[in-house]
Formats: structure tokens, sequence, C-alpha cells
């Protein structure tokens, strides 16, 4: 019999790469999805006829305790989460409930379903979970690197939001003997990254300026230093932490350091343009409270997990601007058949 995942926030940027990972692993995938107008399915549209979906909210306890009842899963991946980190002062209440709560209601339906009650149980129950940690949890950094024994200091609503979610996890494996991890993930992206998101941002904007699209782009503080990697690299991580023998927490990173401005000079060197003469900087881009650096010390996940990444920083930029270009190029050119009236 293969095995059973569920997986919150399919339809994001890690969630489509790690449906793709446990299809090619054999497992039968199920998504969990908050009614059927998700505006990103199309995320997963060429996979649709090897998942299955299940309906369920982070914010509704019946019917996450419904969802693993239906599903009868294996493993649970709980990457659903509001991810955009800027909007969590915007919406710290919003981002409270679905990044924070909503990892105790699946941790409550995940012990209800299993039948785990006030004492630890001798086998863990059935179910395995991996919760999506995050970097943003170091915050205001005590040392760097950062591993699994270095202290929170988060520095958002967010952050903040996700270090509950993380101590409860370890909660509910303590008190319960669930086989529960957190995975603490320093910042991956891909062309499938939101165009929120900072490298997502530069490699568009890239993109359109090449192409004559648009003149200038804008960008907040290009000093902030982050250690990015690629999301498809860090979904075969989630996957290792739930195939150990005994449950633990892992930091995730490539351990290299980038800035902002790093960032900016390789998308575009890659098309041949001078980054200073199109980046501006705009003060209201510029985070509350930033959280300067961050830098993984992942030797834990090498040695025990046998994971490394494959893709360094360089070349994922170029890959994201390459992604772009294409994209941006289809749209030109739907528009002009458009504009032809041959559509």
């Amino acid at each position: 019999m293969s095995k059973r995942a569920l997986i919150t926030g399919i339809t994001g940027q890690d969630g489509s790469y790690l449906a793709e990972h446990l299809l090619a692993q054999g497992y039968q995938v199920w998504g969990l999805i908050r009614g059927q107008a998700n505006p990103r399915k199309s995320r997963v549209s060429r996979l649709v006829s090897d998942l299955s979906f299940v309906d369920g909210d982070l914010m509704d306890q019946a019917s996450l305790v419904s969802a693993v009842d239906q599903v009868q899963p294996d493993e649970i991946y709980n990457l659903g989460a509001i991810s955009f980190v800027p909007m969590s002062w915007q919406q710290a209440e919003l981002v409270t409930e679905v990044n924070g709560m909503g990892v105790l209601r699946m941790l409550e339906a995940i012990r209800m379903v299993s039948g785990l009650n006030g004492s630890r149980s001798s086998d863990g129950g059935q179910i395995r979970f991996y919760q999506a940690s995050s970097s943003e949890m170091f915050g205001k950094v005590a040392e760097t690197p950062q591993c699994e024994t270095t202290i929170f200091r988060p520095r958002s609503p967010y952050g903040v939001a996700k270090t509950y979610g993380h101590f409860i996890t370890r909660n509910y494996r303590e008190s319960f003997g669930m086989y529960a991890v957190s995975g603490m993930l320093f910042n991956h992206e891909s062309p499938r990254r939101g165009a929120e998101f900072v490298t997502r941002k530069i490699s568009l904007a890239v993109a359109r300026i090449k192409l004559g699209y648009q003149d200038k782009m804008s960008l907040g503080n290009l000093d902030a230093v982050r250690d990015w990697g690629f999301a498809g690299d860090y979904v075969r991580a989630m996957h290792l932490m739930l195939q150990q023998d005994e449950p633990g927490d892992y930091v995730i990173g490539t351990g290299q350091m980038h800035s902002v401005r790093d960032a900016v000079r390789i998308a575009f060197d890659h098309v041949n343009l001078n980054w200073e003469d199109y980046v501006s900087i705009d003060p209201s881009l510029v985070r509350p409270a930033e959280v300067e650096i961050l830098c993984a010390d992942a030797e834990r996940a090498r040695t025990q997990l046998g994971w490394e990444p494959s893709v360094d920083f360089p070349e994922l930029m170029r890959m994201m601007v390459d992604s772009d270009l294409r994209q941006a190029s289809r749209e030109r050119e739907y528009g002009d058949l458009l504009l032809a009236g041959s559509w």
C-alpha cells in the first residue's frame, strides 16, 4: 500500500513542489482546499489528475477533524499560512489565527482522530506531522549562523505566530508522544514564488525592463541579508524529516548569505543591464522592524538527514529571471494576438 500524505497550502510554492516530490515517491497525495475557488489552484493544475482534494480551513477546527478522518493520512505537511511577512503588521490578528492557532487546530485534529488522550501515547499514533516553521523566528539574532538551539527573538507578528506554532508542535510531541516535527526553513525561492516577495519582485521587474514593459523598480532595504535557497531543494528536507526513527526539529538553509543588493545585481547582470540605472529606494517599503541578518547552520540536517542543497543563489536568481522572461514574452504575444483580432 502506498503512503498517503495530506498537504495544507498545496497551491502555494512549497506545496506544489512537495506534491510533485511525493508523487514521484509513489505517495497518494491529498490537498486541503478552502473552497473550490482557490485562486492559486492553477499552480498545481498539471498535477490535478494525480491529486485528490479535501475541504478544510485552518480557522475551522471541525473541518480539519473531518478532513483528517476522511483522508486517514500517514503524513501531514502543514504548509498553509499567510506567508508574506510585511502583511503581518497590517493584519496581525488574521496572521496569528492562521499561522499560530491553525497549527494548534491541526494538531488537535490529529490527536482526536488518532485517539490520543491526556497521557503520553506509547506508539506516538499513526500520523506523522510536519510544521513549517521559519527563520523569521530568530528575528533579532542572538548569534550567527543560527542553529536548532539559537534562541528566538521574532521581529514581526508573522515571526511571533510562527514561534507559537513551533512551540505548540513541540508541546504535542512531548505531551502526547506524537511524531511531530518542525522545519526551521530559511528563505527559499523559485519561479513559483509570489510576486510580492522581493526575489520574485526583482526577477519580474528585470524581465519587464529588459523587454521594455517598465522603466524602473523601487525597493526598500538593499542591505538586508538573507540565506536564500531553492524551494525544490527544501521540500526534500521536509519529507526526510518524517522518515526518521525519532522526531526532531531541523534548521534548513544553505549557510550562504546574500544581500538584496546582491540579488538585484545578479538579476540585472544576467540580462546585461546595470542595476543602478533602474533601481530606486522607497523608504515606505522598509519594514517597521527589520531582520537584518539570517544565515543557517544546517549541520544537523546534513549529518542526520543526508540533505544538501543542489542550487546556489546566483543560479536561483538566473532561473527566476529566465522564467519571468518567458512568461512576459508569452503575455506580449497574447496581447499582440488580441490587438490583431486573431484570438
